[in-house]
């Protein structure tokens, strides 16, 4: 590797990580409060809670706690552990320092930045617009948070920029290949396993590999790699998904029942009829925006186990087919909670920063601010943004382009986007802003490498498409 493709990355990543970490700590630290879902992955380091963590704060130190059993399943833990020992051997009491894992994932962003940059091979001063592109995505203020939190969703953020990174590294030759597939692992490992609804990444990920292949490359040399990464991903995912629960299997009921009774009958359309549709007994209407763990849920009802059959998957799905109509509502009504961005009852400061309950940071409000203004459009505003990101995806991806390698990681993301966006739409039915995550995130980390795709690799790197070659006339000799 010559000087400078090495000088180049390793400048933006020590760029990054000075902004990220200043946006961190500068003035106080920020991070993601926890709803209530943190000690699913707490439990396993010996941190639990004892009491419900409050959504109004931060909690920035967890101490030791009993231990607990739970089949929930999390890279977070990963990342968490690490981060907790790091703190220990600094000299930290706390099982888990949220300052400490803060900075841990600053690091890991900042390397991920890197990696992207690296593989995109563009010049300097395009190198410095993509850079700035990336910060303004992972540094929003509706995602920043998770990177200091007990919450999942940070892995998940955390896992696609790093892929994204090793997918483009993975189109270079040389040793920068054999570097993107390390960090292709750790990010598919990461993102993957991050939480349940991660998994659809898996399908796309696969199909990603078989698209992977630097200039020039046939056969075994470009066969062997991209296999081998599949298969240690392929291998290490089954092994983490073994440990545990991997389809939230203890949630299934209670997942269906929000779905009914937050999201099919939410007393804002024909409530007797869709009760009578799902098989629901008119009574249940008193329901209504009910949550499985409220007092007064439909399980308290002495009717609730002869109709318990009704709150499944099955019946959801019949209502779905029947009812085209309500289910363009409830996506409707979906994408303007994915376009919120910003989850509403969640904090960003520590108790004792001096701010109000649920006070919000704001120190990047860019991408989330822009989506949140046009949120009340919904469909109207969503669907416009995807397909301009999937033209530009396909655009890329066309061989005259020679932007194959970002067009895939665009195309990847944006179909797991879309994805996620159905799951989290008819499948779950509250804090359906906080489970959009998972949609709005990738979708502007797309739109980003869409942005991308039309700046030139730097001078020597170009791909142009091969012309056919043409032959000189033959000259008569007399």
């Amino acid at each position: 590797m010559r000087y400078r493709e090495i000088g180049l990355p390793f400048g933006v990543f020590s760029a990054a990580l000075g902004v990220l970490l200043v946006r961190f700590l500068v003035p106080r630290p920020i991070g993601m409060a926890d709803n209530g879902d943190g000690w699913r992955i707490l439990c396993r380091l010996g941190a639990r809670e004892l009491d419900r963590p409050s959504e109004y704060f931060v909690r920035f130190s967890y101490g030791p706690a009993p231990a607990c059993d739970s089949a929930y399943i999390s890279s977070q833990t990963w990342i968490d552990k690490i981060a907790s020992e790091i703190g220990q051997w600094l000299g930290s009491s706390a099982i888990l320092n949220l300052l400490v894992l803060g900075v841990l994932g600053c690091l890991l962003v900042a390397g991920g930045i890197a990696a992207v940059v690296a593989g995109l091979r563009l010049s300097v001063r395009n190198s410095v617009i993509a850079t700035v592109a990336l910060l303004l995505v992972v540094a929003d203020s509706a995602f920043f948070g998770y990177f200091a939190s007990v919450l999942s969703e940070g892995a998940a953020f955390l896992g696609m920029l790093l892929l994204a990174g090793g997918l483009l590294l993975m189109h270079r030759t040389g040793p920068w290949r054999y570097a993107g597939a390390a960090v292709t692992v750790l990010g598919a490992m990461i993102g993957i396993n991050a939480k349940s609804q991660t998994l659809l990444l898996i399908p796309l990920f696969a199909l990603a590999m078989l698209f992977v292949r630097p200039e020039g490359s046939r056969g075994l040399a470009r066969w062997a790699l991209p296999l081998a990464v599949l298969a240690v991903v392929g291998t290490g995912t089954a092994l983490m998904q073994s440990t545990g629960d991997p389809a939230n299997a203890e949630y299934r009921e209670i997942n269906t029942y929000h779905v009914v009774f937050n999201g099919i009958v939410d007393g804002k359309h024909d409530t007797a009829g869709d009760l009578a549709a799902l098989g629901l007994p008119p009574e249940f209407a008193a329901y209504v925006g009910t949550g499985w763990w409220s007092a007064n849920g439909a399980w308290s009802s002495p009717d609730y186990p002869k109709y318990r059959d009704k709150i499944s998957r099955r019946n959801i799905a019949q209502y779905y087919l029947e009812h085209p109509v309500r289910v363009v509502q409830m996506l409707h009504r979906s994408a303007q909670e994915t376009l919120t961005a910003r989850v509403p009852n969640l904090g960003s400061f520590g108790e004792h920063a001096g701010q109000p309950p649920l006070a919000k940071e704001y120190r990047v409000p860019v991408l989330s601010g822009i989506t949140g203004w046009i949120a009340p459009l919904g469909l109207f505003a969503l669907l416009p943004i995807w397909l301009l990101i999937g033209w530009a995806g396909l655009r890329a991806f066309r061989k005259r382009v020679g932007r194959r390698d970002v067009g895939l990681v665009v195309l990847t993301f944006l179909l797991f986007a879309m994805g996620q966006f159905l799951v989290a739409g008819l499948a779950e039915g509250i804090e359906n802003i906080k489970h959009q995550q998972l949609t709005i995130f990738p979708t502007l980390l797309a739109g980003a490498f869409a942005a991308l795709s039309f700046l030139p690799r730097r001078n020597g790197e170009s791909e142009p498409e091969k012309q056919p070659e043409t032959k000189e006339p033959a000259t008569a000799v007399s």
